[in-house]
């Protein structure tokens, strides 16, 4: 229990240097993460039972290769790849977010580094040092953020274009 208080200790610590764009970040990367994990629970449960109601949809219709056939095919291909890419451009805009996030907290940052220097004529070490600080930790929890979440993406689109390819490959006109 000691060490769990330690741990939100220092993490209050961290986020009272880095000031309230940490916030913002850690609210953006727990959503991002939640995102990713939702695509991963999906991909793993939910895809197959939709899948295979497309397939047995599709085996169960007595002809497969008239035009109208090849219609329905798209629609049904169209409707699972929506649900596959749900999210998807949500994930890759939050990952884009977050260094730019940082990014803000850098500038916030720098201006309170420019307060200092404005009020105490720049003999004040300890106060720019300590604004400098300030300036970069946002800077760095944006990249860690965003390095983070680009694993999770990678790999979500990477399963989101192997299970819709195996779907169009499923769904075959040649009966």
């Amino acid at each position: 229990m000691l060490v769990i208080m330690d741990l939100f200790a220092d993490v209050a610590d961290f986020v009272s240097r880095g000031g309230w764009v940490l916030y913002v970040i850690a609210g953006m990367a727990f959503i991002m993460w939640t995102l990713l994990f939702e695509r991963f629970w999906f991909y793993k449960g939910a895809l197959n039972r939709t899948v295979s109601s497309a397939l047995n949809s599709w085996e169960a219709r007595p002809e497969r290769k008239s035009w109208n056939a090849h219609q329905i095919r798209r629609s049904m291909i169209s409707e699972v790849n929506e649900k596959i890419n749900t999210n998807l451009e949500l994930i890759a805009t939050m990952v884009a977010l977050c260094p730019l996030l940082g990014l803000l907290g850098t500038v916030t940052g720098m201006i309170d580094v420019f307060g200092v220097l404005a009020a105490t004529g720049g003999g004040d070490a300890k106060s720019m040092a300590s604004g400098v600080s300030r300036a970069t930790i946002p800077t760095m929890a944006g990249m860690v953020a965003a390095l983070s979440g680009v694993f999770g993406q990678t790999l979500v689109n990477q399963i989101a274009t192997r299970e819709s390819q195996l779907l169009e490959d499923h769904l075959t006109m040649d009966h």
